[in-house]
């Protein structure tokens, strides 16, 4: 499948039973305003874009939400064991955003979408969830244009404030290695 807009993107989810499965498996566990972000949509798009099948090797699968009356770090962990009682062998991460700007010095963020923005590169900054009526939902602040052009630049946070976090990421990730298509922005 060639992926071009939106709606290739959620119909190549949609026709992956794995995806599907880890989606219903977080949709599952009721959270506000939860999503499935970052990796587990960009990589899969990264993949198809250099002529490869999705991949299911995460470093970690990012389930984000919204709840500002927890704040408690431990609540994402029981989440996390949840996730890992339905799905022991996937590297489940939880995080309620409604906590994420204190490390970082951000403003408070007002929805899980608006913490996304504040996520290191605009190609990471996408969300899939279902909505209430069972349908796949993406949410990409910045748009698709870099993901779906196989550009990785930071996001306007991150490049006023965080700059060393995205330079950072680039060197960890070696990218490279696995999208030699990917372009980079250097900051």
């Amino acid at each position: 499948m060639q992926l071009q807009t939106e709606r290739d993107i959620l119909a190549d989810i949609a026709a992956d039973p794995w995806r599907m499965e880890v989606v219903r498996a977080a949709m599952a566990l009721g959270l506000p305003d939860c999503w499935i972000g970052a990796g587990f949509v960009r990589n899969p798009v990264w993949d198809a874009l250099h002529g490869r099948p999705p991949g299911h090797d995460f470093n970690d699968i990012d389930v984000v939400y919204f709840e500002p009356a927890d704040l408690a770090p431990e609540t994402d962990a029981a989440h996390e064991a949840r996730l890992r009682a339905l799905r022991p062998e996937l590297p489940w991460s939880v995080l309620n955003m409604a906590r994420m700007h204190l490390p970082t010095g951000d403003p408070p963020y007002r929805s899980t979408i608006d913490g996304i923005r504040f996520w290191p590169e605009t190609a990471t900054a996408i969300a899939i969830r279902l909505d209430a009526d069972g349908r796949l939902e993406l949410a990409a602040p910045f748009g698709l244009d870099d993901l779906l052009g196989l550009r990785l630049r930071p996001t306007p946070a991150v490049r006023a404030h965080h700059p060393d976090t995205y330079r950072k990421r680039l060197a960890k990730k070696n990218w490279l290695a696995r999208w030699p298509k990917l372009e980079f922005e250097a900051i």
